[in-house]
């Protein structure tokens, strides 16, 4: 087996273990096998092979991966509860209480709830501030 073979295998394996435990940590040694295996086609010498792998897998870690992290936790926030929902100015469709009541955005309905004792009557706006499952806490504007 060629080691161009041995690194590319080897960034596969690291590419499957991604993609089943999503951590942005194989992708980085995916990433440095895939560029030793390019580089083994004119270097012959497994050992400094081997110190180019380690070595990129090492500088892809510290440098690419906080990149990566970052990237994905603003994608999620976009994408997410937050972004689609928390903040925004909503109707009332049902009289929110503690216990019941109801809101609708973008043409859904909601079940809505507030955390103090008082009562929200329908037509009223209120702004969602956070999500528990299918309830939204909202509060009045």
């Amino acid at each position: 087996m060629a080691l161009w073979e041995i690194y590319a295998i080897s960034g596969l394996i690291f590419l499957i273990l991604e993609m089943l435990l999503p951590s942005l940590f194989f992708l980085n040694l995916a990433i440095a096998g895939f560029i030793t295996a390019i580089l083994s086609l004119w270097i012959l010498n497994w050992i400094l092979l081997t110190v180019i792998f380690v070595v990129l897998s090492i500088i892809s870690i510290i440098f690419l991966r906080p990149l990566l992290v970052k990237n994905r936790n603003e994608i999620e926030k976009e994408t997410g509860m937050e972004g689609k929902y928390i903040g925004k100015v909503v109707k009332v469709i049902e009289p929110i209480t503690k216990f019941s009541g109801a809101i609708t955005i973008y043409d859904e309905r909601w079940e809505a709830r507030i955390e103090n004792d008082e009562t929200i009557p329908i037509g009223s706006e209120v702004k969602i501030v956070k999500y528990d499952s299918l309830i939204l806490t909202v509060e009045r504007i």
